[in-house]
């Protein structure tokens, strides 16, 4: 292999300094796609089966406590039964209270107010109530509530109804005000005039969505000309000139269709809708109040929101993941906030499915490619970063008023996360396995452990490596051989490739391979020590030292065979080779190929002509220098090797220090 092959194979290295095969990198990126489009889809298919709908509410409920007031309601205001109007009116039930709505409705219609709704259910009247208790009839009582049935007639108010959910397999009903009222109505337009002041709630009891038309199966006779509007939708209808027939509006700068559920914009925590003591509002020249005179053009509902009050529930700003601070709203201020909702246009609607798909692929693509560079640990804390942006992100849209669905994203990470690592777990054990079985016996099991434990995975596909080559050979061997038998040549060769082995793994080398009486070892692979000439000439200088020792066992062993001293050569030198599996499907072999191993068996064979033990290229001797070595050198020569153009600058090599 010629010097420019190893220099352009290394080029092909990864920026992590491992060359990775093209059909590696593909596989790689096949896994990694399906990794991503997996982990969309079940992302996807969580956010749309609604299995994560607690954990998207505790986000979304956490936005609206962080963000607080997040606008001033513009069309809409209250006005409010609270514990001062109580007391101020404390002596007069609240059946008989009537002609104080009338008054304040009176009040409100001068004060340009665009509509009223009175959110309290009128199922009786004063008649009725004092008929119960069977105390007599005058024209004073039957005329009690005449202004308020003036005022119903006027068009101006819009009375509450609720809705009676009927068991499985019956139909629903109705709970309407007295048909004294009905009747005073304009035409007895109940559809115009009545909306149901029912509450849409999720399954963990807070309130967040509203229907335009909530869908009520009524009996047949029931049916007809009954209330099909909500309290808020019908109370916008009435400020916006909307049909209320429609099944489609246009209100607020979009389309809102009166068959699907809504999102309520809530402008802030309780107290945040303007409002007006009831109480001030039946004062004596409450029309030239500046805060009545504010209540002009808008939207008007009178509802109570006084202590023990039970229309009170739980909204976003009540709180559950964390503390909150907001408490419990009024059902009267919750009606507002959908009212301001349809008029201002400022509903928080969910993201569109692109853009969810668009983060989802955007937040798990970048997470999963950069998982293949780091360990589990480290993938953790990035996965954990994801995560945590993913929050940031979701505040900032809700802040724009778009739900980002930020449990779903979050999910999709962590299932990428999931089959990233659990792939490369799974795929690193099966290596680890392949490592142990392959380089049992040929490397040190501390050589292993090191390689198994660093970040770097080993390419047995085939990678450029910088490593130091060398071989030892037997002197003399066939004149030794043919002075034994068969059984006494192997077994003296074992009991001396036992103490060759040793002498090599000790020093970090690996054994590549026995080739009759040598042996070949390479240094620097599996694992890249950065002294790997250093380990090589050193353990170069004890085989030498080992063959030595050696010449006594011979002797003992066969003695009087006349067979000839016991002596070695080994060639070292360090280069560029390409390490990896060779060989066919019938047998693969771990080893190094290239320029580096044919001058390292070279040299081993130049000892014979310099007349040393150890013969070294240049190339060793100054690495191992760099690594700290203090090398001792004898004969110096430049030599021509067999298969090489180029000649190769060589030196006896007798000691190598520590």
């Amino acid at each position: 292999m010629s010097g420019a092959a190893p220099a352009a194979a290394l080029q092909a290295r990864g920026t992590t300094g491992r060359p990775v095969s093209f059909f590696a990198r593909l596989k790689r990126f096949q896994f990694q796609l399906f990794v991503v489009i997996a982990s969309i889809i079940a992302a996807e298919g969580a956010h749309r089966s609604g299995v994560l709908a607690t954990m998207e509410h505790l986000y979304t409920d956490l936005w609206h406590r962080e963000s607080g007031v997040r606008f001033n309601p513009d069309h809409v205001a209250l006005v409010v039964v609270d514990d001062q109007s109580l007391v101020e009116h404390g002596d007069v039930p609240m059946v008989f209270w009537t002609p104080l709505f009338a008054r304040a409705a009176a009040t409100l219609r001068e004060a340009g107010a665009t509509v009223v709704g009175v959110d309290f259910l009128f199922g009786f009247t004063p008649e009725d109530w004092i008929s119960k208790l069977n105390l007599s009839k005058t024209d004073a009582l039957r005329d009690y509530d005449l202004a308020f049935r003036q005022e119903l007639n006027k068009g101006k108010i819009v009375l509450v109804g609720s809705v009676v959910r009927g068991n499985p397999g019956e139909k629903d009903g109705v709970l309407l005000a007295h048909s004294d009222y009905l009747l005073s109505l304009p035409n007895a337009d109940f559809v115009s005039h009545v909306g149901f002041a029912d509450l849409v709630t999720d399954a963990d009891g807070g309130v967040r969505r509203f229907e335009v038309a909530p869908h009520v199966d009524l009996p047949p006779d029931l049916a007809m000309g009954a209330p099909r509007l909500a309290l808020g939708p019908l109370l916008a209808s009435h400020a916006a000139g909307l049909d209320k027939a429609a099944q489609s509006w246009q209100v607020g700068g979009r389309t809102v269709e009166t068959s699907e559920m809504n999102s309520i914009s809530y402008a802030g925590p309780p107290g945040t809708v303007p409002r007006v003591s009831l109480s001030k509002v039946l004062a004596d020249g409450a029309a030239n109040d500046p805060s009545i005179k504010a209540l002009r053009g808008k939207v008007v509902i009178i509802g109570g929101d006084f202590q023990g009050m039970n229309d009170v529930h739980t909204t976003p700003y009540s709180g559950r993941l964390l503390t909150g601070t907001g408490g419990l709203m009024a059902g009267v201020e919750i009606q507002a906030n959908v009212v301001e909702t349809l008029l201002s246009g400022r509903e928080t609607h969910e993201a569109p499915a692109w853009m969810r798909v668009l983060l989802l692929t955007v937040f798990i693509g970048i997470t999963t490619w950069a998982y293949h560079q780091r360990s589990p640990w480290t993938g953790l804390v990035e996965l954990a970063a994801a995560l945590a942006l993913s929050l940031l992100i979701g505040f900032a849209a809700f802040q724009r008023f778009v739900l980002i669905p930020a449990a779903s994203l979050q999910f999709g990470l962590l299932t990428a996360y999931l089959l990233a690592f659990s792939e490369r777990l799974t795929s690193e054990e099966r290596d680890k396995a392949r490592v142990k079985t392959m380089f049992k016996g040929y490397v040190s099991d501390d050589v292993v452990e090191m390689l198994l434990s660093s970040e770097r995975r080993l390419d047995l596909e085939g990678q450029a490596m910088h490593i130091t080559v060398l071989f030892s050979d037997i002197r003399q061997f066939t004149t030794i051989s043919e002075k034994l038998t068969p059984r006494e040549t192997v077994e003296f060769l074992n009991a001396y490739y036992k103490i060759v082995v040793g002498v090599i793994l000790e020093e970090g080398g690996r054994i590549d391979k026995f080739i009759g009486d040598a042996v070949m070892a390479e240094f620097g692979v599996p694992y890249p020590f950065p002294d790997h000439a250093h380990r090589a000439l050193r353990a170069a200088v004890r085989i030498r030292d080992v063959a030595k020792e050696f010449q006594a066992w011979m002797h003992a062993r066969f003695p009087n065979r006349d067979i000839p001293e016991f002596h070695v050569g080994v060639g070292v030198h360090t280069g560029d080779a390409v390490v990896g599996n060779v060989g066919s499907e019938a047998r693969m072999e771990y080893t190094a190929v290239g320029d580096t191993v044919n001058v390292a068996s070279r040299l081993e064979g130049e000892t014979k002509y310099l007349n040393c033990v150890i013969a070294a290229s240049v190339q060793a001797v100054r690495e191992a220098e760099k690594a700290g070595a203090t090398v001792a050198t004898g004969v110096h020569d430049t030599v021509r090797v067999k298969g090489r153009l180029e000649p190769v600058e060589v030196f006896e090599i007798i000691d190598t220090g520590k």
